[in-house]
């Protein structure tokens, strides 16, 4: 498989952050189509820092629950400036520290910022590892789904293996309609749909 990464366009840690946060609830396609401009505003941790909820609301009302996500850029660009000095912090802990940001998102900066081995699990991770029989019906949560993909992979694939299945459910092992028929699993794959 070929070395693969987001498919969220971004200059800097800070704007991966940003963008992976409007990205929760919304696709990427649209993220993309709000970044540019709210960039070109706020560009890095100290700018949004000192703007409120309502200016990057302007640059972001078309993405999925943009009031609560504005509130929240907001805080987080200036919990990085007072107790990270203006750097996106690289660890899970400090990571989910910062206001909106959770485990997934906290695991899309470590393994596509950091190149840690991390296993972000979006809706697309979680339907395909069921799917392929990747894990157990017993896996019934993100986390769950994350420790047993971890257990069951090397470390140093764990960010490609994320963006391989993401990949695959974005675009052929669809929720509604799998292409089956454009699939390269379909001699082992258990879930024949």
């Amino acid at each position: 498989m070929p070395q693969v990464t987001t498919e969220l366009d971004f200059g800097s840690v800070f704007q991966l952050l940003v963008a992976t946060m409007l990205s929760a609830q919304c696709t990427d396609k649209r993220v993309n189509m709000v970044t540019p401009e709210l960039f070109r505003h706020y560009p890095d941790a100290k700018t949004m820092a000192q703007a409120e909820a309502d200016d990057v609301l302007e640059y972001i009302s078309s993405v999925s629950y943009p009031n609560a996500k504005a509130k929240y850029l907001v805080e987080m660009a200036r919990m990085v400036m007072s107790d990270f000095a203006g750097e996106v912090p690289q660890t899970m802990d400090d990571l989910q520290k910062l206001p909106g940001v959770g485990r997934k998102t906290a695991n899309v900066i470590q393994a596509v910022a950091y190149g840690k081995g991390a296993m972000p699990v979006d809706t697309h991770v979680f339907r395909v590892s069921h799917r392929m029989g990747l894990v157990s019906e017993k896996a019934n949560t993100p986390l769950k789904v994350e420790m047993e993909l971890r257990k069951n992979m090397a470390e140093d694939v764990l960010a490609d293996a994320h963006h391989w299945l993401l990949l695959h459910g974005r675009y052929v092992c669809q929720s509604r309609k799998p292409k089956c028929d454009k699939c390269p699993f379909t001699t082992f794959c258990p879930k024949k749909i």
